[in-house]
């Protein structure tokens, strides 16, 4: 699995749309068919930044995700939106195929 976490800073004038702008690009994302997850989150420390937690199958899944049009076309688009360059962690993890069960805790019974 390919594991991707980047993080983006935008405009403060940006930021209130900013998944909106994105949405096209994730819906496109989550369809294709080495994807294995495509999440944004926004910081809870600073409105003007999102994070996106996205996997891929293996490296040829990753490839075909950044040479598709939809990707060319969101980047393109967000770079009239970001305040900076964004910052990214990617990793190689073999053996996993999407998130795994937490050991530490489990709900229980209120």
């Amino acid at each position: 699995m390919i594991y991707i976490t980047v993080k983006f800073t935008v405009r403060p004038e940006r930021a209130d749309d900013w998944l909106e702008l994105v949405d096209g690009f994730t819906r496109a994302t989550r369809s294709e068919p080495g994807n294995l997850f495509f999440e944004w989150s926004r910081s809870v420390d600073d409105p003007q930044q999102f994070i996106l937690v996205e996997a891929f199958r293996d490296a040829d899944a990753g490839r075909e995700h950044v040479e598709s049009e939809h990707f060319r076309v969101a980047m393109e688009d967000m770079s009239y939106a970001i305040a900076t360059r964004p910052q990214i962690v990617s990793a190689e993890i073999p053996g996993m195929d999407g998130w795994g069960e937490m050991g530490e805790t489990a709900p229980r019974e209120a």
